[in-house]
């Protein structure tokens, strides 16, 4: 696959045992650095069902933080010093890598929203030897924050600097375009830098533990590591896969964008349409909803320790969050209400771009 990069054994066997499963989730390692995050139902249009079998299996889930800007921090493996800017760190062509004030001025004077985001980032994001990705929450002094398309309400003015939700560990032997991603499983805290004078930590970590509720009415707390009191629902859309006509990549990205035009519209995915249309058969839209309804049921067993509120713009009513991200051996994929949030999303003018683009 381009773009893989495969980590001398001795990396790779000090990343291996840092994790929950270690020999199960050897499969990281063979993803690019920019996995693109699907949605289950969206994946299995070309006929690929691994999803199917990813809700059956151990998997990691985390919660979906809605922040922006994505902000990457943590060494240079090329240079060896400490760093932040943006995605465009992995750009093949036009890198761009701030490790000085002066960088940051030199490629984000023009745009100086970003530019005091990462001056602040470089100034009080710890010192360490990893690099890590997260999404931009705010600035401290508030309690409430709207990054993006959601509101966080926290219980406390937030006292730190800085707030950021990480969620993702690179490890790159010689070069940041050579980074292989894998999901964040350890907590990060911040230690090298803080405010003395009112002895608070400069950063604010936004890591909830998200896990899988073994069962309905079973304690809050207690987890376990797959769906598997999906397989009936997983059995019977396996059933309806073998009379489908799958489609290519190509088509499958018309499906998609005409999927999120009517997600966007409030309107429904009637199969009829669609093959009227000739972009596929009916059967496929209608296993698609099929696989829709297992990930909204998945879902429902999803659970997570946040210690905010969640609001979609200006309803005050709390939500469960924008949902959640499920790791597995077959990859990323993302566990959201598209009913629900992606509309809000569509129609935030302020990242409608965006969001059409996902």
């Amino acid at each position: 696959m381009e773009g893989v990069r495969i980590l001398n054994d001795l990396v790779l066997n000090e990343v291996i045992a840092t994790l929950p499963h270690p020999v199960f989730f050897t499969f990281v390692f063979t993803m690019t650095k920019n996995t693109h995050i699907e949605h289950p139902e969206d994946s299995i249009l070309t006929g690929d069902l691994s999803v199917l079998d990813a809700f059956l299996l151990p998997l990691l889930l985390s919660l979906k933080i809605d922040g922006a800007p994505a902000i990457v921090w943590g060494r240079n493996p090329a240079t060896g010093c400490q760093f932040v800017g943006t995605k465009s760190v992995f750009n093949k062509k036009k890198i761009i890598i701030c490790e000085t004030l002066s960088d940051i001025e030199k490629h984000y004077a023009h745009k100086p929203a970003l530019e005091k985001i990462l001056m602040w980032c470089m100034g009080y994001l710890p010192i360490t030897k990893n690099i890590y990705q997260g999404d931009f929450i705010g600035f401290g002094g508030a309690k409430n924050y709207r990054p993006n398309t959601l509101t966080y309400k926290f219980q406390e003015t937030v006292d730190a600097k800085i707030i950021i939700a990480p969620h993702t560990k690179y490890f790159a032997v010689n070069d940041l375009r050579d980074a292989i991603a894998m999901p964040l499983t350890e907590k990060l805290e911040s230690v090298d830098n803080f405010d003395v004078r009112k002895f608070s930590p400069s950063v604010k970590f936004v890591q909830p533990r998200a896990y899988i509720r073994s069962e309905y009415g079973a304690p809050l707390g207690e987890g376990v590591d797959s769906f598997n009191d999906l397989q009936v629902l997983v059995d019977h859309a396996k059933k309806l896969a073998e009379d489908v006509d799958f489609v290519d990549e190509r088509t499958a990205k018309k499906i998609k964008v005409n999927i999120n035009a009517l997600i966007r519209e409030g309107k429904e995915v009637d199969g009829d349409v669609f093959e009227w249309a000739g972009l596929c058969s009916a059967s496929l839209i209608e296993l698609w909803h099929t696989v829709n309804e297992i990930k909204l049921a998945a879902l429902q067993s999803c659970k997570d320790e946040a210690d905010f509120e969640t609001c979609v713009m200006g309803d005050p009513q709390p939500i469960q969050g924008e949902g959640y991200v499920m790791v597995s051996r077959f990859g990323y994929y993302k566990l959201v209400n598209r009913r629900a949030f992606s509309y809000a999303n569509f129609n935030n003018d302020k990242f409608a771009a965006f969001a059409r683009a996902a």
